[in-house]
């Protein structure tokens, strides 16, 4: 029973008889990347479609089955990469170098991943689009390597995380104060955030509780790590059994070297020019990456084309949330270089 749940193959696309479609693609691959065997799911309706390169949150977070429970539709416009970083889930191994888990070194794979994509493709430039620490590597990759993308997008557009956080606990502090959760109000008193002294442990065992229970996390609708990520992972069918297992194992691991320089890094102070298109997708409820930080980064940043999208119905992931919007951008919007003039100047 659990190995039939778990046959490590991603479904296939199928047209609305059920028939497979002709050309389409849908397989996972491991390539060599910077010395490391690195996994990948791509998915297309048409391969001479445009590349797009999802680099997932976390650190150490694969999305892949997020995409089963919202489906984002994104195969049908683009051929869509779902590449797992050096340390996570399919690119997870415990013979990866623990030197080698650097931010350094994951922009570099990043790099690395879009030139194989390239060739294989045949295509000379991609899209790159990253989700939450996705964003914070994916904004990082735009500023070295603008000639290999079309355009960037940075969906819950990480700033300086550490302000993200601060803002987070003060609101949540509010909210349940105003609710009359008096358990919750206790677990965040005694969970100090500060950009001084930084995050406490108890503030990161009580975080994601908090967050999914005012619908302020991941989704809208996620109201638990177990309901909205575990699950959907253990019934994810495109994984093994010991893939499974490896993508619980890759989150600690990355984090262990990640999370302090990702949650530390002031990235309003590093990057402030882009030479290619740049898109934010925000949701108007989002505590993860604060919505009005990733704004302020948007404003004093500058690039050839800026587009500046807020989600009113979605919290930390808005491509899964409201996908219908969003692939309406990436078509008309990003694909044209362009933003939608009649929204306002910054294209919100």
């Amino acid at each position: 029973m659990l190995r039939a749940l778990s046959p490590g193959e991603p479904a296939r696309l199928l047209g609305e008889a059920g028939q497979r479609i002709a050309g389409s693609l849908s397989e996972r691959v491991f390539a060599p990347i910077n010395g490391i065997r690195q996994g990948m799911i791509i998915q297309s309706r048409d391969t001479s479609n445009p590349v797009l390169l999802f680099l997932h949150g976390g650190p150490g977070v694969p999305e892949f089955f997020l995409n089963t429970t919202h489906p984002t539709g994104l195969e049908n416009d683009f051929t869509v990469v779902w590449w797992e970083q050096r340390g996570a889930g399919l690119s997870f191994s415990a013979d990866i170098p623990p030197q080698s888990m650097t931010v350094a070194q994951m922009i570099a794979d990043t790099v690395a991943v879009a030139d194989y994509l390239r060739v294989r493709f045949q295509q000379d430039k991609i899209y790159l689009l990253g989700h939450s620490w996705g964003s914070f590597l994916g904004i990082q990759v735009a500023a070295a390597a603008p000639e290999r993308f079309h355009a960037y997008i940075g969906m819950g557009q990480v700033s300086h995380q550490l302000q993200s956080e601060v803002a987070a606990h003060a609101f949540l502090l509010e909210q349940y104060r105003a609710l009359g959760d008096t358990v919750m109000v206790r677990r965040l008193e005694a969970a100090p955030v500060s950009v001084t002294d930084g995050l406490s442990n108890a503030w990161l065992r009580a975080r994601d509780d908090a967050m999914h229970g005012l619908g302020v996390g991941t989704t809208r609708d996620t109201r638990s790590v177990i309901s909205g990520v575990f699950i959907p992972v253990w019934r994810c069918r495109a994984y093994t059994i010991r893939e499974k297992i490896a993508i619980w194992r890759g989150l600690a691991w990355s984090r262990r070297f990640l999370w302090d320089e990702f949650i530390a890094t002031d990235l309003t102070t590093r990057i402030h020019r882009l030479d290619l298109p740049v898109y934010f997708f925000a949701g108007a409820h989002d505590l993860t990456a604060n919505h009005d930080l990733s704004r302020m980064y948007f404003d004093q940043s500058d690039a050839p084309v800026k587009g500046f999208y807020t989600f009113d119905a979605s919290a930390h992931s808005p491509l899964f949330e409201e996908p219908l919007r969003a692939r309406e951008i990436l078509r008309q919007d990003v694909l044209f270089n362009r933003v939608r003039l009649a929204d306002g100047p910054a294209g919100d």
